[in-house]
């Protein structure tokens, strides 16, 4: 099976967590576009007295990302893989930033409990066995008018964007992580992406788990189609009928 789900999953990230860094660095516009969607979230006063969720937080580059964005706030960074969260903690970072264990699935056995203002999530969705049971959870644990902005590859459906995401994981993605001896994580990558939503599929998904406003941006350069943010939030109406 190519596309790695759950404990599998997890335990491939585990693996790669040493060298992980390492290769998205080599990613051109890595970092920057993360931090562009983190800033998409308009957060006020520096999040000032706002407590974020950062789900799926990896080695840290997007909680790195929120933080530049919102440098005052709360934040409370989550991940599946032990391996990637060891790298994340030992960073160096201020009060106010917190680690958590635990898949997106649970979080509430975790300890992890809303209500957040705001909640990002990169790289998370495509990789969850159940996408729409994941929304609706982080659904629940938004503030009203909380805001949501997810961080994702995911296709724009033209055929040339699909060649391109093809060409770049064949020739330059899986043999750095063959390399790496992560291969199979690396062939997940590539499709985990070619097999999940497209972007329009993946706003209507975001919509039917009950945000409004949803809005989907994408990103400079050769990632144009490849990579979106989706924006989207928790007014009032949805709140009430929950």
């Amino acid at each position: 099976m190519t596309v790695l789900r759950d404990d599998t999953l997890s335990a491939a990230f585990d693996h790669a967590a040493r060298t992980y860094d390492r290769l998205v660095a080599a990613n051109p516009g890595y970092h920057a576009h993360l931090r562009r969607s983190a800033r998409r979230l308009r957060l006020p006063r520096g999040g000032a007295g706002l407590r974020l969720l950062d789900l799926g937080c990896g080695t840290g580059a997007s909680t790195a990302a929120l933080r530049h964005a919102a440098p005052l706030a709360e934040i409370v960074a989550v991940d599946a893989s032990a391996g990637m969260l060891a790298q994340a903690e030992a960073k160096p970072w201020p009060p106010g930033v917190t680690f958590v264990h635990a898949p997106a699935e649970h979080l509430a056995q975790a300890g992890v409990k809303g209500p957040f203002d705001a909640v990002f999530a990169a790289y998370l969705f495509r990789n969850v066995a159940d996408p729409d049971t994941v929304l609706h959870q982080v659904r629940a644990l938004l503030a009203p008018r909380g805001r949501l902005a997810v961080h994702e590859y995911t296709l724009s459906g033209r055929l040339t964007d699909r060649l391109v995401w093809t060409a770049v994981c064949k020739a330059v993605v899986q043999p750095a992580g063959t390399l790496t001896g992560d291969g199979p994580l690396y062939r997940h990558l590539f499709h985990s992406v070619a097999d999940f939503d497209t972007a329009d599929a993946f706003a209507d998904r975001t919509r039917r788990a009950g945000f409004s406003g949803v809005r989907v941006m994408p990103m400079p350069g050769w990632q144009t189609g490849i990579v979106h943010t989706f924006l989207a939030s928790a007014d009032d109406a949805a709140a009430d009928a929950r």
